[in-house]
């Protein structure tokens, strides 16, 4: 992955903002690329940066693998991705796995590969390869290679799933 795209960002901002000033504009837009060029021409160096994976997101499956290489950079470099305020009760999270704030989770197991955002229960269930947003609610189920959205509610059996925002499936 790489960190910086532009080692000066301030001289970039610098020539966007001569941009607005000077209400210079291409098909009536502003144009990041004129500012580019600008910087281009006064002797600016660009260097390509090494694109080492293509992680996709266009799509249910490709989302949820892109999460699980997120995942697993973010523990190969120690990141911390289990918030101090979860709850466990009887419950095991197998790395890499993100759990957020205010987390529930009741005899239940959590990954590898599952982002459960802030605010979810999960109980009676096991979890894995999965993107889970906030506020969700999962019982008695078990999931692999999931999108389940905010607010949501599932209590079932085992499915690769795709569940929007505010849905409830019993």
């Amino acid at each position: 992955m790489v960190s910086n795209y532009f080692k000066d960002g301030e001289y970039l901002r610098s020539e966007l903002q001569y941009l607005l000033d000077n209400d210079i504009r291409d098909k009536g837009e502003y144009q990041l690329t004129n500012a580019l060029e600008n910087m281009k021409a006064k002797g600016y160096k660009f260097e390509p940066g090494k694109v080492t994976e293509w992680l996709d997101c266009g799509n249910k499956n490709s989302t949820v693998y892109t999460n699980g290489r997120i995942l697993q950079f973010m523990y190969d470099n120690k990141e911390k991705l289990v918030d101090e305020t979860v709850s466990n009760q009887d419950s095991i999270i197998i790395q890499p796995s993100y759990v957020g704030k205010n987390v529930k989770l009741v005899r239940s197991v959590v990954g590898p590969y599952a982002s459960i955002g802030d605010g979810c229960t999960v109980e009676n269930s096991v979890v894995e390869n999965c993107i889970i947003q906030t506020n969700t609610q999962i019982k008695n189920a078990v999931i692999d290679n999931a999108m389940i959205g905010n607010y949501a509610a599932y209590t079932g059996e085992s499915k690769d799933l795709s569940i929007g925002d505010y849905t409830t499936i019993f």
